[in-house]
């Protein structure tokens, strides 16, 4: 379940091979929601189908939403559906903006994208440039014809390196990122070889430089637990098992709560759920390790506990 508001596609475009740029706009052509970089919207399509993508146009225009769309040709059905059947003057249902990305405040900025991961991180290079600050874009892809918005791109100069990988190979992140360092954030998002990449690379680097967003949650890892455990909602006190195989999120619905939800896979954040009591097993993709570490919060559609009972703030 999640909350929806209704816009109609305004324009439909080519920015990459595989890429459409969608933007959206309100039915009566009024102000739109405010959004931060890093942000993004659940759009809902049609059949019922709901999918998170970034936003990537000017932050500062009131009236138009822009996400950029891969096709994802082994996906769930969600991009061929944008790609295929959605056309202007359609409407489709939206969810947010949600941030669980932000762009925290640093006199330098040091951004690696591959591929479509370029979405969340051009409002990103367009705040850096406003406030002055000191960054750079290292943006990878297969090919230059598959990279989008590499017209945009241009304007910044040598703030931006381009490295196709049929022209230059992997990305040289180490070269790239240089010596750690303290006063930089890294701001990184693309597929999981990408960022598994970054993420060793950064190892030496001093806590949270490095911020990441991940298309998918990476579930190869089975649970920590393999039985049940309870779930106690504490603004009821009413109690549930969460039985091997079912989420946190359908057992508490089948106790009458309704949390907001949307992926169901740990990427959007629509699901955050503050925990009073017990230890959380985070298989989700957004949170960061001290924040992991904390305890203090779950998203209940994929995370389960290492503990025999949780306290949720429910």
């Amino acid at each position: 379940m999640t909350l929806m508001n209704t816009l109609r596609v305004h324009r439909k475009s080519v920015a990459a091979d595989g890429v459409v740029a969608l933007e959206l706009a309100a039915p009566d052509g009024g102000r739109l929601t405010d959004w931060t970089p890093g942000s993004h919207l659940d759009l809902v399509l049609p059949g019922g189908l709901t999918r998170q993508y970034s936003l990537c146009g000017d932050r500062w225009d009131p009236r138009r939403y822009r996400l950029g769309i891969l096709r994802e040709p082994g996906g769930r059905g969600g991009s061929a559906r944008v790609h295929d059947e959605l056309a202007v003057g359609d409407e489709v249902g939206v969810g947010g903006p949600r941030n669980n990305f932000p762009l925290v405040p640093s006199p330098e900025y040091l951004f690696v994208a591959g591929g479509i991961g370029i979405t969340p991180l051009l409002p990103m290079v367009q705040q850096a440039e406003l406030l002055g600050a000191r960054w750079r874009l290292l943006y990878g892809g297969r090919n230059r014809a598959a990279m989008a918005f590499l017209d945009e791109l241009g304007a910044y100069g040598e703030h931006v390196e381009v490295r196709p990988q049929d022209e230059h190979g992997l990305l040289d992140l180490a070269g790239f990122l240089g010596e750690p360092r303290p006063g930089v954030k890294i701001y990184a998002c693309g597929p999981a070889p990408l960022l598994g990449a970054i993420e060793r690379v950064c190892a030496a680097w001093p806590p949270r430089t490095l911020r990441t967003e991940r298309f998918a949650v990476d579930d190869s890892a089975a649970p920590a637990r393999a039985t049940p455990f309870e779930v106690e909602l504490a603004r009821t006190g009413v109690r549930v098992t969460v039985p091997v195989g079912t989420s946190v999120l359908d057992a508490v619905a089948g106790a009458g709560v309704e949390v907001l939800s949307s992926c169901r896979q740990g990427t959007c954040g629509t699901c955050e759920t503050t925990v009073l009591a017990g230890r959380p097993e985070h298989r989700d993709a957004i949170l960061e390790d001290h924040e992991r570490a904390a305890a203090d919060c779950m998203f209940v559609c994929v995370s389960r506990s290492l503990s025999d009972r949780l306290v949720l703030d429910l």
